[in-house]
């Protein structure tokens, strides 16, 4: 079966600037997949361009087999779109808008469209301009989960949403979109964690790694050595530890590519005085910022 979104080679520029820079990208049908990255990375403007709002530079993308330059009401009455700065008509109501949508997708469900105005408690008769930014996106979501699609791209939309409001939008998302492809870009990433099956890390345009989360959590742990005395950083530390820092009888280091067989070997080849060494598993967001620094560090 083939991906669901694939982009090869894919590039955007703004003048002077590459916001997309070669991107390979594939998300597997089925997948939850979460793009992350800083501020300025691209993210926001690689969904612009699969969903045919820029065109690319250079590079190819296709989404549910089609080139995105060719996406059209066939293909976007398949897809669910929802960003974080989407446009909504402020003089509807909840329960006109809905209404308004229903002609323009095939598979438009009335009453899959009824339970989400009761799950996520819309008030059917409240103009959208009156709504709350947590409310307006509820009303967003609802709307593009009432038509079954085979894609969902949301764009960053937990942002400025408090807690109760997010545990809402992920719970309707998941028990309506089981058997839904799922592209998320968002900087929450404890939320992200809860529930994405796949990651891709976003940085100054370039895809640094994509992989079931999974894996890249299984590989990634932060190492603390503990010897008897102060200890110098040898040379000839592996490429895959990030940060090795020294401070005092404690060395400090992130593995980026941890064997349980492995990295204790090689930590005991390096360091044979070692008394102590601590194995621990981190959290997305600890990856993130680990691979953040030490992108900052380089440039």
């Amino acid at each position: 079966m083939s991906p669901t979104i694939r982009t090869q080679g894919l590039s955007k520029r703004f003048r002077r600037t590459e916001a997309v820079n070669d991107l390979f990208l594939e998300v597997p049908p089925g997948s939850i997949y979460a793009l992350v990255g800083p501020n300025g990375a691209g993210k926001t403007t690689t969904i612009k361009v699969l969903m045919n709002i820029l065109q690319p530079s250079g590079g190819h993308s296709e989404v549910l087999d089609v080139d995105s330059r060719k996406l059209g009401p066939p293909q976007f009455a398949q897809i669910g779109y929802v960003s974080e700065n989407q446009d909504l008509p402020e003089w509807m109501t909840v329960g006109y808008f809905m209404r308004f949508l229903r002609p323009f997708y095939p598979t438009w469900d009335d009453a899959l469209a009824e339970e989400l105005l009761r799950q996520f408690d819309l008030p059917r008769d409240r103009k959208l301009h009156q709504l709350s930014r947590g409310m307006r996106m509820k009303t967003a979501l609802a709307s593009s989960l009432a038509y079954r699609p085979k894609l969902i791209v949301l764009d960053e939309p937990f942002t400025g949403l408090d807690a109760l409001v997010r545990d809402e939008l992920i719970e309707g998302l998941l028990a309506r979109a089981e058997n839904t492809t799922i592209l998320i870009s968002s900087h929450d990433l404890a939320e992200i964690e809860s529930f994405a099956s796949h990651v891709g890390y976003l940085d100054q345009g370039r895809l640094q790694f994509s992989e079931e989360l999974e894996t890249l959590t299984g590989r990634f742990r932060e190492i603390v050595l503990t010897f008897d005395g102060p200890q110098a950083i040898p040379k000839g530390v592996p490429a895959t530890w990030m940060q090795v820092e020294a401070v005092g009888p404690v060395v400090r280091f992130v593995d980026t590519a941890f064997h349980p067989e492995r990295t204790p070997a090689l930590v005991r080849g390096l360091f044979p005085d070692v008394r102590d060494v601590a194995e621990n598993g981190m959290p997305l967001r600890s990856i993130f910022v680990s691979l953040a620094k030490s992108s900052g560090a380089a440039a």
